[in-house]
């Protein structure tokens, strides 16, 4: 536990800096000030993920790495020294005057980090880290980009931008173990972010971006003793609630700015590096598109649109690097002629094989069983709060339509304030129910469209009902208080604590209170290529982090020169 609060502690400062540093040049001359200090540290976060995944194309991201970032850190430090300085006393002055809840919200935030450092110390170790995500950051802590190493292991070829991060903070290059406490320190400020629904509470009337929070906070219990893994499912579901969330909130503040929503969309572009199955959520991106472009605001335009770019530059080059297709495995787009390209067969095996497992099979020849077949078989499977949430969410959508049309039709009073996320989360939940639906893929999804839905519909009906008349007064003094919802909200809070209280009691064992739980490891069986030592497990098809390189099955490939850091070519049928 020791260890990833002093990880937290250096990816706070440098997360902190660099992401200050960059918004303090962007917001020159920008009539925003930023409210939140999440702001710049997931700001720095998206910056340190860019720089590692560019940092991986000449080298391994191991101490070097490390120290070019401490410092462009210090730089920031040293060049906004006033501003932090002001900021720093700022917020002490009001923690010690409690202004706005300030002291018990900072109290509650020393508790949540204990905590989640706790749960990132120990817990279960997702079985897909002990296939390869382990061994994908190990390949980019030894070597970095490697050309064609999806040839070794096809799933070494799902690049996800959070492999990087992961890599960087690792601290593999002290010598001691390669440590992975990233997805815990962004679950952290998601439960950070989720504090502000004491806000809500203590008003007595709970915003849409609260019902946001609320799902949030169901999902950082579900996940609080697997966080410890550095699955990119986790970086992707609780990147999506931060965006949706600080989304609503800017639109309940009603905020005119353009330049807040604008960098939440290039977080979208981020998204999307993380794992791409989350690219609908740039369907946020037209509004402030449509603003930029009817009010002329070229420079902006052209500013938003290159962070865009680098943001998403690194992830296709490692792409074409790793698998030789710029997006694997969907070999519809072919531009690239490299002799370590994937076998197109393989990587189209592959795609079937990632489509069939989230609806729940296992053989490919399902893949074109019809939508009638399989969605009966694949909902009876769910647990049972998944099929509740699944109904409600395909529920939902559905009101969204008819509220949309009747809305046109000028059967009620129109109020299209939250129809851009409204949109970006239904048709994401959608894209999700069509493809691949497991439901670690997409329940952000599941989770989101219910809440942002109904409670925008919700929000619009009592507007409405407020300024409706004869009612008015009376209809704000009931509204204003809320009570059986907040008390709702409450219960279920409490429930989610206590079961959560009670499964880390029951699975309490005084250990792993200096170092972090390490990866699981498998026995192995190791064999050579021109001279190479690669490892397969013994039986199964999980290796871990110690035997490196290895892959489920003895690999079938040729080095594309005399060591494995030149990469690899898939063997031709007969060759050794």
């Amino acid at each position: 536990m020791l260890s990833v609060i002093a990880i937290w502690i250096y990816m706070f400062l440098t997360t902190f800096l660099v992401g200050y540093g960059l918004l303090s040049v962007l917001t020159r001359g920008v009539p925003y000030r930023i409210k939140h200090a999440d702001t710049y540290l997931i700001c720095g976060l998206v910056m340190v993920t860019v720089y590692a995944q560019f940092f991986s194309l000449f080298g391994r991201v191991g101490m070097a790495a490390n120290l070019f970032l401490c410092l462009a850190a210090v730089l920031a430090a040293w060049f906004g020294r006033r501003e932090l300085g002001n900021m720093l006393r700022g917020l002490w002055s009001d923690i010690r005057a409690d202004r706005s809840g300030k002291r018990g919200k900072a109290f509650a935030g020393m508790f949540l980090f204990l905590l989640f450092a706790y749960g990132t110390s120990r817990g279960v170790i997702h079985y897909d880290t002990s296939l390869y995500h382990a061994q994908s950051i190990r390949w980019l802590e030894e070597y970095g980009a490697v050309r064609g190493l999806g040839n070794l292991h096809c799933r070494l070829a799902y690049n996800s931008a959070s492999f990087a991060l992961s890599a960087l903070y690792s601290m593999a290059f002290l010598g001691g173990q390669s440590y992975h406490c990233a997805a815990g320190w962004l679950a952290y400020l998601l439960a950070a972010v989720c504090l502000e629904l004491l806000d809500g509470m203590r008003r007595g009337r709970l915003r849409v971006g609260d019902f946001a929070r609320v799902m949030c906070v169901y999902y950082l219990v579900n996940i609080f003793d697997e966080m410890i893994s550095p699955a990119s499912d986790y970086f992707m579901v609780l990147t999506a609630f931060y965006i949706v969330i600080r989304w609503l909130d800017l639109l309940e503040e009603e905020v005119g700015e353009i330049f807040p929503f604008a960098m939440l969309c290039v977080l979208g572009v981020f998204l999307l590096t993380v794992k791409l199955s989350a690219a609908l959520i740039l369907l946020l991106t037209l509004w402030p598109a449509c603003r930029l472009l009817k009010e002329k605001r070229t420079g902006e335009t052209l500013l938003y649109l290159a962070l865009g770019f680098v943001t998403a530059l690194p992830y296709f080059i490692r792409n074409v690097l790793i698998s030789g297709w710029l997006v694997y495995p969907f070999t519809q787009i072919d531009l690239f002629d490299v002799t370590w390209k994937v076998p197109k067969g393989l990587a189209d095996y592959d795609a079937k094989e990632i489509r069939v497992y989230g609806r729940g099979y296992t053989d490919v020849l399902q893949f074109d069983l019809p939508v009638t077949r399989w969605l009966p078989d694949w909902f009876r499977a769910l647990a049972g709060s998944e099929k509740l949430f699944v109904a409600l969410a395909a529920v939902s959508m559905c009101t969204l339509v008819l509220y949309v049309v009747g809305a046109l039709l000028g059967l009620w009073r129109k109020s299209f304030r939250y129809l851009s996320v409204q949109i970006a989360v239904s048709a994401s939940f959608l894209f999700w129910l069509c493809t691949s639906p497991l439901m670690r893929y997409g329940c952000v999804w599941v989770y989101l469209t219910p809440a942002v839905v109904l409670g925008g519909i919700r929000d619009a009906a009592r507007q409405a009902w407020e300024s409706g008349g004869a009612n008015r007064d009376r209809a704000r003094r009931r509204s204003a208080a809320d009570p059986a919802l907040t008390a709702a909200v409450v219960l279920f809070l409490l429930y989610k604590g206590f079961a959560l209280c009670r499964e880390a009691a029951v699975s309490y064992v005084n250990d792993y209170w200096i170092a972090q739980k390490d990866y699981d490891n498998y026995a192995t069986v190791p064999y050579e290529i021109n001279g190479a030592t690669f490892y397969y497990p013994e039986t199964g098809d999980q290796v871990g982090y110690e035997s490196f390189p290895s892959s489920p099955t003895r690999a079938q490939i040729c080095l594309l020169g005399r060591d494995i850091a030149d990469g690899f070519r898939a063997a031709a049928l007969g060759e050794k």
